[in-house]
């Protein structure tokens, strides 16, 4: 029996930081709650190791079965009107936004239009995309 093909895509806007975050701030001023953030010395687990730094991240919100590129659209629809604020961020945290491919298919690949990597030019941040193959 043949092993069905998935293909599965995210787009994560992630904030670190080693000397703090301000998490409030960043809700205040997106509007948003994030999906996901610890405080450094948290633990995602009993027995885990502790986190080094601060994290904040906003998801796309989308299903992972959505194209890469939608979420990227999706992502960058809700960053796009807080831009200055998030290139002020960059001064005393790291930001980049994190993209995921996972897929059962070992000789596929990933398109993505120019108009979907605008979210990189205008956050200064480079493309990554994170491949998994199963």
């Amino acid at each position: 029996m043949e092993e069905e093909l998935y293909f599965n895509y995210s787009a994560t806007l992630r904030i670190f930081s080693e000397s703090g975050i301000d998490f409030e701030e960043i809700e205040s001023v997106l509007g948003v709650e994030p999906t996901r953030r610890h405080k450094k010395g948290d633990r995602w687990r009993v027995g885990s190791t502790e986190y080094k730094q601060d994290m904040w991240c906003l998801d796309s919100g989308l299903d992972e079965e959505v194209s890469l590129e939608k979420h990227l659209f999706a992502l960058w629809e809700v960053l796009k009107p807080h831009k200055d604020y998030l290139l002020s961020l960059k001064t005393k945290a790291k930001v980049d936004v994190f993209c995921g491919y996972r897929s059962s298919s070992h000789t596929a690949g990933v398109n993505v239009s120019h108009q979907a990597l605008e979210i990189f030019r205008e956050l200064e941040v480079d493309f990554g995309l994170s491949i998994i193959t199963t």
